[in-house]
């Protein structure tokens, strides 16, 4: 039973999420009450709530500051990188409406203009993802790459509205995907860390009560891990612990 409500919980929790997510990373406290109306949280569990939304930049009755979530080198980069994209020729609301149209018609020249108008809104979204263990650099990047590949796919969508919302939710998944991987990498890198540490600490123990090198079958034998694993452990570490003959 608990554990069925903490899976309701986190439910609700992904719900305010995505619903945030499509008003441009702002909820009201009425949308996320209406939300968790079936939870009867306090007001205590409701500040805790408000305070991890906050956390993942998703503003409560109004946006964040998104600024204060950049390092000085991301400010000084998406400055220089908005000077590149503001250089183009803007477009007036009925302009960009006639260029998303034909578009979605197929036009390959308004594909690519519809490219240079989205610009500014990549950089815009990339704001709401820095911080999260990806540059902000290669958040831009990605979001370029999903926005040079949405455009083609614009004759499923019925209005022009519906284009612009399609076009954010792919370059929005892009970046999400991309920190998704760089966590993953990361964990990936712990855990190959953690065990090149293992394996050199019980080399050094071992080596130490023998006063020599110690050899993988040796280490193998004292400790229980596979030859395999200790002879990975050593690749990964570029064949850098001491105490392990090669």
């Amino acid at each position: 039973m608990e554990e069925n409500r903490e899976l309701a919980f986190a439910r609700s929790l992904e719900e305010v999420r995505s619903l945030a997510k499509e008003q441009q990373n702002c909820i009201s406290r009425q949308q996320v009450e209406e939300v968790f109306k079936e939870h009867s949280l306090s007001k205590e569990q409701f500040g805790l709530i408000y305070d991890y939304l906050k956390q993942h930049k998703i503003g409560v009755g109004e946006p964040v500051d998104l600024d204060e979530y950049l390092s000085k080198e991301e400010t000084d980069y998406l400055e220089e990188y908005k000077k590149s994209i503001y250089q183009k020729e803007p477009a007036s609301e009925g302009e960009r409406e006639a260029v998303i149209l034909s578009a979605m018609a197929g036009e390959k020249e308004a594909r690519e203009r519809l490219i240079c108008l989205f610009l500014p809104q990549v950089v815009e979204i990339s704001r709401l993802y820095a911080g999260q263990g990806v540059l902000l650099e290669d958040l831009i990047g990605e979001g370029n790459v999903a926005l040079s590949m949405g455009v083609s796919l614009l004759g499923c969508a019925e209005h022009a509205k519906d284009a612009e919302g399609m076009l954010a939710r792919m370059v929005m998944d892009a970046m999400e995907a991309l920190i998704a991987q760089s966590r993953q990498e990361a964990d990936k890198d712990r855990k190959i860390l953690d065990r090149v540490n293992q394996v050199a600490g019980k080399a050094r123990e071992l080596a130490g009560e023998l006063h020599r090198k110690v050899t993988v079958e040796e280490l193998s034998q004292e400790t229980g891990m596979s030859q395999k694993t200790i002879r990975e452990a050593f690749r990964m570490s570029g064949f850098a612990i001491e105490d392990l003959e090669r």
